[in-house]
């Protein structure tokens, strides 16, 4: 029975000696995932065009002025927070909004470091440099973040160091009221921690490995015990309720044309450009079979706002409602409540006018995930009281997203450091809450929740600042780790109040004289190793889980 205790005793040591290195591990993980982060957010920007006295000058970034007019063309990184001074672009601000469609920058416009000018040129005021930008504000959050979630112990940790004391202490109270070795050595024998130290850690590893086989990757047992309570889910919209493609959804035509003319033209002149609007109509074109051959001349780009062409002798216009209607003077009032019916239902539309004269509309849409919708419904079945979305989008276009998923609660047009901020409002409030989202400008949210979710298609920085990250296939695997997180929790107190309760009975019958220490100190290491073995067992029913991803 020496030989038992001393090799029960040893496997304590081995696990507490992999627990050691497993926190050694993350506590690495954590300090790279901050370094990378700063490398991604980081400018990369040695040099930068401003203009001064009238010309252009190249200069070393560190040398940049806020009097500086900051050039920046096409292809090229946002330096500086800043104002646009002069010139017109289109600026990919998915870094900060999440969004993958280019907006129009011109003057009096705000931009911000890190976004990229795809289209066009700009010159821009600066605001704040270096250490005071805005992506730079966000890599000290997130650090502020990862701090205040280090160095947690687990709760039974600690009853199982409390519990060596007392059982010394017992043994010692035993001997002083008995006078009895033999009853002192079977408080000594039967040990509360032995079992705890044991049995936890193990719960702990097998349901992280239960977690892998659903295709679900968590960093630490003490994210499985968030999970397990979580009543807030905040998701990110774009890339994660949806798909982050644009698609063709509608095809309206004017009076006196089909959809299929308005697809065809279309797609024609867009084939010559790569931004995902005209991939997305293109791509529409391909899905509805139409063959669009070359029958225009020389397209021209205005930045931004859409494309110019002449087509069988007749000029052709298509872009948005502000070119056509302010720009090139067309008539497009006569499709006004078809529009007004569109935006309000989330759409983003094209306008194609042909000799001066509106031919049709092309509604895109960001699809949403065929899962999406189900999802949300079973999360409040589980126990989630709160759904919240957060997105860059406008208003209408959140709200019209909102509300085919049965989400009642949205914010819009909010940037990285609204997001963390509304996360931390939600904490503050006492809610436990839950983030998932897949971009770099969902960051410092993922690390504010009390558990971050990345998918695994996401952004790189994404998946190493969240806590767990899931299969990008299908998000019912948050529905397997929802219920693996439960089950591991309820098996942790049940194993809790098995090894008090049957434990307590050894020692009291061993104090009575009832059963003899070598007794006692064999049925004790035979339910440690009974409930490690249970512990090591699968939390969810695998078939049900599959049957559930397949529907």
């Amino acid at each position: 029975f020496q030989l038992r205790l001393r090799a029960v005793q040893l496997g304590l040591r081995v696990v507490q000696l992999l627990l050691g290195f497993g926190d050694a591990l993350e506590r690495y993980t954590q300090k790279k995932s901050l370094e990378n982060l700063a490398s991604h957010l980081a400018l990369q920007a040695d040099r930068v065009w401003v203009k001064r006295n009238g010309a252009e000058e190249l200069i070393p970034f560190g040398e940049l002025r806020e009097s500086d007019l900051v050039v920046v063309r096409a292809g090229s990184a946002v330096p500086v927070d800043g104002v646009v001074e002069g010139g017109s672009a289109s600026v990919n601000e998915s870094s900060m909004t999440g969004e993958p469609m280019g907006v129009l920058r011109s003057r009096g416009a705000s931009v911000y470091a890190g976004t990229v000018v795809e289209a066009g040129e700009i010159h821009v005021r600066p605001t704040s440099l270096g250490k005071d930008t805005r992506m730079q504000q966000i890599v000290r959050f997130i650090e502020q973040s990862e701090q205040m979630k280090a160095g947690i112990q687990g709760r039974f940790e600690k009853l199982a160091d409390k519990a060596v004391p007392f059982t010394f202490g017992l043994a010692a109270l035993v001997w002083l009221c008995t006078r009895s070795l033999t009853r002192a050595s079977s408080v000594l024998l039967v040990d509360y921690s032995c079992a705890l130290r044991l049995a936890t850690p193990l719960a702990i590893l097998a349901a992280m490995d239960e977690g892998v086989k659903h295709r679900v990757m968590v960093k630490g047992g003490r994210f499985l015990e968030a999970l397990s309570s979580v009543d807030t889910v905040v998701f990110d919209k774009t890339g994660t309720l949806t798909q982050s493609r644009p698609e063709v959804a509608r095809v309206i035509p004017a009076e006196g044309y089909d959809e299929d003319f308005v697809l065809r033209l279309s797609a024609c002149l867009e084939e010559h450009f790569p931004h995902p609007v005209a991939r997305a109509v293109v791509h529409g074109a391909e899905r509805r079979n139409l063959r669009h051959e070359e029958e225009h001349t020389e397209v021209e780009y205005v930045v931004a706002h859409g494309i110019a062409s002449q087509w069988r002798g007749k000029r052709v216009l298509l872009g948005s409602r502000h070119y056509l209607s302010q720009d090139e003077g067309v008539d497009v009032s006569s499709m006004d409540a078809v529009v007004e019916e569109l935006s309000r239902e989330g759409y983003s539309l094209l306008y194609l006018a042909l000799d001066g004269r509106l031919a049709g509309l092309i509604a895109m849409e960001d699809p949403l995930r065929p899962e999406s919708a189900a999802l949300v419904e079973k999360l409040r079945c589980m126990g989630v009281k709160h759904v919240l979305m957060l997105t860059g989008d406008d208003v209408r276009t959140a709200s019209a997203v909102a509300g085919r998923l049965g989400i009642t609660e949205f914010r819009a047009q909010v940037l990285p450091e609204d997001k963390a901020r509304v996360v931390q409002e939600l904490r503050s409030g006492g809610r436990v809450v839950l983030m998932i989202g897949d971009g770099i400008n969902d960051s410092p949210a993922l690390s504010a929740a009390n558990v971050g979710v990345a998918i695994s298609d996401g952004a790189a920085i994404a998946r190493e600042i969240a806590d767990i990250t899931i299969a990008a296939e299908n998000l019912f695997e948050l529905v397997a780790l929802r219920r693996i997180a439960q089950g591991l929790m309820s098996r942790i107190n049940s194993n809790y109040r098995f090894v008090i309760g049957f434990n307590g009975s050894l020692i009291g019958l061993g104090v009575a004289g009832v059963l003899a220490p070598a007794t006692s100190a064999m049925m004790h290491n035979l339910s440690t190793l009974g409930i490690s073995l249970r512990s090591m067992t699968n939390l969810i029913d695998s078939s049900e889980t599959t049957r559930l991803l397949e529907s």
